[in-house]
């Protein structure tokens, strides 16, 4: 910027004596040596745009030329001069605005073939390790930052409660073992039971329909007597009756008819002995009856309890074999239990965040330490929502190490299920009418490629700048 005042032409002379005019001409001088000090400083600010101010800034002699200055030619004239007066620097010009535009080209399609962030870390597996189980730390074995090795002794609890309850529980199998192979004899001895129960049965109703069988002949044999003496007692009174007409008129003797008169009442007597023999042995049938039922009965019982008695000892078996594998899944835990007082390591990595110490009281679920897994990891890079329009997985990525100062090879491994505020605590609600349009972040996962230098440095939570290349 020209910051020089238009100086006067030529002063004129005062009237006073040469001496004020003298003075007047110092002061001048001195006001243009500070102007010339001060633009001589504003150019040192401002560098070159300083220097074509000062270039430009007309002196004391072009001030004084300045009327007498031929004027310029138009500016079409001037720019149809150039290629006669400069062919060569106007060949320079254009090669040169050629290689800034083809540049220019190729720097665009650059700077639009990835997309990169800040807003990335290394992640990996956190393995938090803790106790399962109550109890006294008897030993720690590691500290933080020392690597592990899967199935190393890490921390150490007091066994001796949970041997004594694996004593216990195998005492309670013994006692539910026996009371199983007292039980397993009992099924063929009721088997051999019933059997014998029911074949008495059987031969009891067969025996009872004997009886009822005789007592049906003997029945029949007094009906027949019965009926016997009945005919006999009508011979018997008839001839009593003849023979006492007979006595009446005297054609017989008396003895004669005392002799009917004997064998008339015998008979009569008969009758009601056969008929009474006949109804006992009716009675006798009706008990011999009863008592067929009652073996029935008894041998249907027997048929039928045989069975169900043989299920009740299965079953007494089946209780006591439940006894016995419950016997054994106590011993099994207490087994486990006491394999919990040795804690391991899951996996191999490096030790972190221990807080347990020897003497310590831990409870089940209680956090002891951390692994970290160093064979597997990974970025989580995230990214605008308007940048992973083109992204797809498998994509090539170069993922700069803030810590290293290192460039790694890794590819992209999958997009984002939702944006990193879907899952937050308190996610937005935008239909609540406070709605106010952010760009959302979404977290792009990134895997680093096997095999490079330096991956057995990386640590999780370390800042990256992934540039995922889109072409």
């Amino acid at each position: 910027m020209n910051t020089t005042k238009e100086e006067p032409k030529s002063l004129p002379r005062p009237a006073e004596p040469d001496g004020d005019y003298e003075n007047l001409r110092a002061e001048l001088e001195a006001v243009r040596a500070r102007q010339r000090a001060l633009e001589e400083k504003y150019e040192h600010r401002n560098g070159k745009n300083g220097a074509e101010s000062h270039k430009s800034a007309p002196s004391e002699e072009q001030e004084e030329k300045k009327g007498e200055e031929p004027k310029k030619p138009p500016l079409r004239q001037r720019l149809a001069a150039i290629p006669r007066e400069h062919p060569v620097g106007l060949v320079i010009g254009l090669i040169l605005l050629a290689a800034v535009v083809i540049g220019g080209y190729f720097l665009l399609r650059y700077f639009d073939s990835y997309e990169s962030t800040d807003d990335a870390q290394i992640n990996g597996h956190l393995n938090a390790v803790g106790s399962r189980i109550n109890g006294t730390v008897i030993g720690v074995y590691v500290e933080d930052n020392r690597s592990v090795v899967q199935g190393q002794t890490l921390v150490k609890l007091d066994p001796r409660d949970y041997e004594v309850a694996l004593q216990q529980a195998q005492g309670n199998l013994a006692q539910a073992l026996g009371q199983l192979g007292t039980e397993n004899p009992n099924v063929p001895i009721t088997q051999t039971t019933n059997l014998t129960t029911i074949a008495t049965a059987q031969a009891d109703v067969a025996s009872a329909e004997a009886a009822v069988a005789a007592a049906q002949h003997d029945y029949e044999t007094a009906v027949a007597d019965q009926r016997q003496a009945e005919a006999n007692n009508v011979e018997a009174q008839a001839d009593e009756a003849r023979y006492r007409q007979l006595v009446t008129k005297d054609e017989v003797a008396r003895e004669q008819y005392d002799q009917k008169l004997a064998a008339a009442r015998a008979s009569q007597a008969m009758v009601s002995a056969r008929r009474a023999a006949a109804d006992a042995a009716q009675k006798t049938i009706a008990e011999r009856q009863a008592g067929l039922e009652q073996a029935r009965s008894r041998l249907s019982q027997a048929q039928q309890n045989n069975p169900r008695q043989l299920e009740a000892r299965r079953a007494a078996i089946s209780q006591s074999r439940g006894a016995v594998e419950s016997a054994r899944a106590q011993v099994a835990n207490a087994a486990l239990q006491l394999s919990y007082c040795t804690i391991a390591a899951p996996v191999a990595g490096i030790v972190g965040n221990k807080n347990v110490e020897v003497g310590q009281r831990v409870q089940a679920g209680q956090q002891l330490l951390v692994i970290t897994q160093m064979n597997d990891l990974w970025v989580d890079a995230n990214f605008k929502e308007t940048q992973i329009r083109r992204m797809r997985p498998g994509q090539p990525v170069t993922i700069h190490v803030d810590a290293l100062g290192q460039d790694f090879n890794g590819y992209l491994e999958n997009m984002p299920g939702a944006t990193g505020a879907e899952y937050s605590l308190l996610p937005p609600e935008n239909a609540t009418g406070n709605y106010v349009k952010v760009v959302q972040r979404l977290p792009v996962r990134i895997r680093f490629s096997k095999g490079q230098a330096g991956l057995e440095r990386l640590r999780p939570g370390m800042s990256v700048e992934p540039k995922v290349w889109l072409q």
